[in-house]
């Protein structure tokens, strides 16, 4: 269960990066009332965390259902994972920038429309957006082959989400604290050093679909 919150929690915090986002976030909603920011700063939490976890439970079972295999899942996610974990360690800035783009919305909204903004764009795509979903995807892949460990697999990994989203709460509640705190130059050093090791998490998905499409490659081992 332990290992299960490990893996997960590194994965989803690299990508969901909330110390990062946080800075950001209180950029485009400087203009809102601290009432509204904290009312945003808990829905997309819960938000985010009904996606992180919907797609941890049910993600790798849907894709399963049209015929795709556990192995052929687990190195499709590495791929993607390890991607973006490298688009993130090479170019935290680009990551930045699209980041915003994808924010902006919430900024130029109004005071009425506090529950919309929240889930569109703060939460998807600008928190727990499609990298985010995929990143679940292939941490679901990773469930044990039988039933033996799947029920202690799915507690960790939706503890790592909660957690997650727990963190996310956090760090918009405290985002102007953060802002002056860190800044974007200790921020960028943090997403770099966890994009590292979401670019370790999507190799060993990536190995662990190989050794299952090629059991002769387990037996050489």
């Amino acid at each position: 269960m332990f290992d299960s919150f490990l893996l997960a929690f590194t994965a989803l915090f690299s990508i969901v990066n909330p110390i990062a986002m946080a800075l950001i976030f209180s950029q485009v909603t400087a203009e809102r009332s601290p009432k509204e920011r904290a009312q945003l700063a808990t829905l997309v939490a819960v938000y985010s965390a009904i996606v992180m976890l919907t797609a941890l439970w049910a993600g790798s079972y849907v894709l399963n259902f049209f015929g795709i295999s556990l192995a052929a899942l687990r190195i499709a996610g590495g791929f993607v994972v390890a991607e973006r974990a490298w688009a993130l360690l090479s170019a935290p800035e680009a990551h930045e920038a699209r980041k915003q783009e994808q924010a902006a919305p919430a900024e130029e909204a109004g005071e009425s429309d506090v529950g919309e903004s929240a889930f569109f764009p703060l939460t998807i795509p600008f928190t727990t957006g499609p990298g985010t979903i995929s990143v679940a995807i292939a941490l679901g892949a990773t469930r044990p082959r039988g039933s033996e460990g799947l029920t202690e697999f799915f507690i960790g990994v939706s503890a790592a989400a909660l957690a997650i989203a727990l963190l996310i709460w956090l760090s918009y509640r405290s985002a102007d604290r953060l802002v002056a705190l860190l800044g974007h130059t200790r921020a960028r050093v943090l997403t770099r050093l966890f994009a590292f090791l979401l670019f370790c998490v999507g190799v060993q998905i990536l190995l662990t679909g190989l050794l299952d499409a090629f059991p002769v490659l387990a037996a050489a081992r």
